[in-house]
């Protein structure tokens, strides 16, 4: 009888010390998964960014936590994946920020033509706002992560744009609401098309011209449908990769700091890329058959008068957060 129970008792200590050793190494392995939401194809600078950036997310917290990936608008379209992040349905996201400009008219200042021409005022212009935007998507729910831009934009016309009057009367792609307020001040039809649809609109004659960067031109092979590029600078619009604020927060304090020191990381990243897209993809589109022709002055000089006007009318949407910011922005210029 005795000896039973001793047999018996040293099979359970064994097996509670082998359960035991077993834990740490259980627990060690368990993760936690967030799925992403973008609408950029998998081709696209921003998604291959992003790409590294979740690699780096792994890698940073130890396996702790993983992300799926849905890229090209397979899960949500653009217009829903901040309220997905918000109400939980994905954990990451990323959107073109001015796109937003319905919900906040913040949120378009990249959007205002030839506000900045350069990556330097670009950088400088998005330095200056992200201390409002973070403001702003706090109180929504949501932490912004990083931002980067899109190469400057230009003109996709069947025929050379040699001043702003020739935009006249030409059924214009828009993507945002500055898009579609530049071209009713130039006297196009604007049409608002997501990028994923920019192919589809142009086929079936819903649009015949449109704005937007390099890249996106690339993207959606530009060269099917129209001849002439003519880079103007016009925009750097940024995307911004942002998450929701419960699922940061349960994380915890050390991979917190992993996920904003990886976002970091892809922001210095992305801005590089952007640089390197520009050129490229202007490459890219002339060797496909495209023209890529450089600005006349007098369609500059257009351009210069349009966002003055611009800037003025975004000025009396946006009260006091807007006049600090653009005031800060001409006082460095």
């Amino acid at each position: 009888m005795t000896t039973q129970f001793t047999r018996r008792q040293t099979l359970v200590a064994g097996a509670g010390l082998a359960a035991a050793a077993f834990m740490p190494r259980f627990a060690q392995a368990a993760t936690t998964t967030w799925q992403m939401a973008t609408a950029y194809p998998d081709g696209n600078f921003h998604t291959k960014n992003i790409v590294t950036f979740l690699s780096d997310l792994k890698t940073a917290t130890g396996g702790r936590l993983e992300v799926q990936l849905h890229s090209n608008a397979s899960l949500l379209p653009m217009p829903q994946i901040k309220r997905g992040v918000q109400q939980g349905q994905v954990q990451l996201g990323e959107i073109l920020l001015s796109a937003f400009g319905n919900e906040d008219p913040f949120f378009e200042v990249d959007g205002i033509p030839q506000l900045v021409t350069t990556f330097a005022q670009a950088k400088r212009l998005a330095d200056l706002a992200r201390p409002y935007i973070e403001a702003r998507f706090q109180r929504q729910g949501v932490s912004l992560l990083y931002m980067v831009p899109w190469p400057p934009s230009g003109f996709y016309t069947p025929n050379p744009v040699a001043t702003i009057e020739n935009l006249r009367g030409t059924r214009m792609r828009t993507y945002n609401t500055m898009t579609n307020r530049f071209a009713t001040a130039v006297g196009a039809a604007p049409t608002l098309v997501q990028s994923a649809e920019v192919a589809q609109a142009f086929a079936t004659g819903i649009v015949n011209a449109m704005v937007t960067s390099a890249a996106t031109g690339v993207d959606t092979q530009a060269w099917d449908y129209v001849k002439v590029f003519t880079p103007i600078g016009f925009t750097f619009t940024r995307n911004a990769v942002f998450v929701q604020r419960r699922a940061l927060e349960a994380l915890s304090a050390a991979d917190q700091a992993a996920v904003r020191a990886a976002a970091a990381t892809a922001e210095t990243r992305g801005w590089a890329a952007a640089e390197a897209a520009k050129s490229s993809a202007q490459a890219t589109l002339a060797s496909h058959g495209m023209t890529v022709s450089e600005p006349t002055p007098e369609l500059l000089a257009g351009m210069d008068r349009v966002s003055a006007s611009m800037v003025d009318e975004w000025l009396t949407r946006t009260g006091e957060d807007g006049q600090k910011l653009i005031a800060a922005y001409r006082a460095g210029a």
